[in-house]
């Protein structure tokens, strides 16, 4: 029980300290507190289960978050943009691929098609 009010804690964490989050200070105590509750088992029972261990490692990612905040910003900028020419880039070939489809579609076509009526067909 106690575990699971943790993890609810921790859930909403982000909506009630709404513009505290600004000082690393306070970034590293709620990555610590997130951190706590969502990986407890996964690294190892001897150092996730002791809270300093967690918070001292919260408070030095979000201190590293601060030191380095224009880079990372820099760098997830970059991204996005790259991201946006992906996007765009594979948007231009879906639209080749469906042209050169519908080019395909009506040459077969243009092949099958019957003839017009009223027309009168060289076999009667």
């Amino acid at each position: 029980m106690n575990g699971m009010m943790m993890e609810e804690a921790a859930r909403q964490m982000p909506h009630m300290m709404g513009g505290m989050m600004g000082s690393p200070m306070t970034q590293g105590a709620m990555m610590a507190a997130t951190g706590f509750a969502a990986g407890r088992g996964l690294l190892g029972a001897a150092l996730l289960r002791n809270p300093l261990v967690l918070l001292a490692g919260g408070i030095a990612a979000g201190y590293l978050l601060h030191k380095y905040e224009k880079e990372i910003v820099l760098a997830l900028s970059r991204a996005a943009g790259m991201g946006k020419d992906f996007v765009l880039h594979q948007k231009e070939n879906l639209d080749d691929l469906i042209a050169e489809a519908h080019e395909t579609e009506a040459a077969a076509g243009a092949g099958d098609a019957p003839a017009a009526p009223g027309a009168e067909s060289p076999a009667a």
